[in-house]
């Protein structure tokens, strides 16, 4: 009997240039274990970037995985998610040149995940209650999510590619 935990999520690349495109799928490709043939359409949100997405499925861990591949390109504007699976968390990674990577736990419907642990540490460490509410907001992601919305939006009613590791 296997132990291993199969999940499966979403790597959305809201904006890469055109010369990187066949790496973006190498990437993913090579993480997930099949080739990955997106279908790539104009970015309206950033003239001369295109998009794609696609969804997977694999290990638990797998989002992780395909984000390690994907920095290779800090160019790159994207999120990847990672559905919650027995015993493990639901995770979204967003990455957004000049930010960097950001990533937090995620509920079952998608919302963000803040431990008591890390709440009680903000409480802390904040001097005042914007100072408070900050901390918050870079917990909970909220300049990506700024970032990001309109790439999102952009992208709407695109076809999305199935990627299925296969063994």
């Amino acid at each position: 009997m296997s132990t291993r935990k199969t999940t499966g999520g979403v790597v959305y690349v809201h904006s890469s240039p055109s010369a990187v495109c066949p790496h973006v799928e190498w990437a993913i490709g090579g993480t997930i274990g099949v080739r990955a043939n997106l279908q790539w359409s104009a970015q309206p949100a950033s003239a001369g970037q295109l998009r794609a997405h696609c969804a997977w499925s694999g290990e638990a861990g797998t989002a992780a995985r395909i984000v390690a591949a994907l920095k290779a390109w800090p160019m790159t504007r994207f999120e990847v998610t990672e559905d919650p699976s027995p015993g493990v968390d639901g995770i979204r990674y967003c990455h957004v040149p000049g930010l960097g990577l950001w990533h937090g736990a995620t509920s079952a419907n998608g919302d963000i995940v803040a431990g008591e642990d890390q709440l009680r540490a903000l409480a802390v460490s904040a001097s005042s209650g914007a100072a408070f509410a900050h901390k918050i907001d870079e917990l909970l992601g909220a300049a990506w999510d700024e970032a990001l919305e309109p790439y999102r939006r952009a992208g709407d009613g695109q076809p999305v590619t199935w990627l299925h590791r296969v063994g």
